[in-house]
């Protein structure tokens, strides 16, 4: 069963930065793409930045300019940089990986971390 554990959540200010880190169990070339999802309260989960096994990246709209989805792989760990936070980016964070192969598609989720921004 694949882990995925991450850390670096927290409060901060208005303005401030954090970084997000999601440990993976086993090497994240294993898996088609790697990403972060938040969840903010009465709202859907919706994708904030990911990044698939060849290299490419995607960020949400709002998130753009911002964030930055970034992995070592040595580590088999993936981090977020999220600079000039903002309270709208107050939210659960969580990692996500999803691997499929032909008509197989499965996918997982770590337990959560909570970001909360303060105006």
């Amino acid at each position: 069963q694949v882990q995925l554990v991450e850390s670096g959540g927290g409060l901060v200010q208005a303005g401030g930065s954090l970084r997000l880190s999601c440990a993976a169990s086993e090497s994240i070339f294993t898996f088609n793409t790697m990403g972060w999802f938040r969840q903010a309260p009465g709202k859907q989960r919706e994708s904030v930045a990911s990044f698939t096994s060849s290299g490419s990246t995607n960020y949400a709209d709002s998130v753009k300019g911002r964030f930055t989805i970034s992995r070592d792989n040595a580590k088999n760990t993936v981090y977020l940089q999220m600079n000039s936070l903002k309270p709208e980016d107050t939210a659960v964070y969580y990692c996500n990986a999803a691997y499929s192969a032909g008509f197989y598609y499965t996918n997982y989720w770590g337990q959560g971390t909570q970001v909360t921004v303060s105006s």
